[in-house]
């Protein structure tokens, strides 16, 4: 892939000097009742067409973005996702592009960039080399849904010392002694997951969804982004006032499956409005 603008690599040891996660959702929150975080697969359809969703979800006011990077086996995603990983990895999407174009992206747009993937590609690069790669090309930090806390300690510790913010998952089977545990370790931003099962499913969000954002917000003080099945104005509106940011990642993916640009960009204009 070819890189369109060329960019001073940044050293990790300058991480300090960036604004952090937490403080860059807490001074957005000071104007918004919600913030929206978006996904996008590398490489799905095609860089250039990501580049373009990105536009467009900055020209709507997203204030978050999770740049995917495919992996073969995506066990947190249902078939949309899946699908796009598979594609993404035939035409021949790797790691290097992935971060070239983080890099690329970082430099162009003014939302935080996430890296999701899964942890098999870190172990492939080394945890070091990974948070390295991951600073060097703009990232604010990372989501491995397969990664157990327990065994996240090294590469979490690491990350946070050049605050680089590994982000936690809370789900509606943690009991209250597992929140709190991933409560104190929680640094940047929390994703709370709305309900059991894979991405790609509508979410209702009810009483039961808003009542686990409550439990979750007993055992941390960061930031709570809450995610999958986050599909209309409605979710977000129902969100807002309890969570601080609205995660929309299938509902991007099916608007562009079916109608390109303009399907995304009627979605993101009913989300800002």
């Amino acid at each position: 892939m070819e890189v369109i603008h060329q960019r001073k690599v940044r050293p990790i040891s300058q991480r300090a000097m960036l604004v952090s996660l937490a403080d860059y959702i807490s001074e957005k929150r000071k104007t918004k009742d919600i913030l929206i975080m978006a996904h996008v697969v590398c490489g799905f359809p095609s860089f250039e067409d990501n580049m373009k969703a990105l536009d467009i979800m900055q020209s709507k006011g997203v204030d978050l973005v999770e740049l995917q990077f495919p992996f073969s086996e995506p066990s947190a995603d249902g078939p949309l996702f899946v699908q796009a990983n598979e594609e993404s990895l035939k035409s021949g999407t790797t790691v290097d592009q992935c971060f070239d174009f983080m890099k690329e992206v970082t430099s162009l747009f003014s939302f935080k960039v996430l890296m999701m993937g899964y942890y098999n590609t870190v172990f492939k690069m080394g945890e070091e080399e990974f948070l390295r790669r991951l600073a060097n090309a703009g990232g604010a930090g990372f989501i491995l849904p397969d990664l157990p806390l327990e065994e996240a300690v090294n590469l979490n510790s690491v990350a946070i010392a050049e605050d680089l913010a590994p982000i936690v998952l809370m789900t509606p089977t943690s009991s209250d002694q597992r929140l709190a545990k991933l409560g104190a370790a929680s640094y940047g931003m929390v994703y709370v997951i709305a309900r059991k099962g894979v991405t790609g499913s509508k979410t209702i969000i009810g009483d039961s969804v808003l009542k686990l954002v409550e439990r979750c917000r007993k055992h941390t003080d960061v930031p709570i982004a809450v995610g999958f099945g986050i599909s209309g104005r409605e979710d977000v509106d129902a969100l807002s006032g309890h969570a601080d940011v609205a995660v929309v990642g299938s509902a991007a993916l099916r608007a562009w499956k079916q109608s390109g640009a303009s399907g995304l960009h009627d979605l993101f204009s009913s989300l800002s409005r």
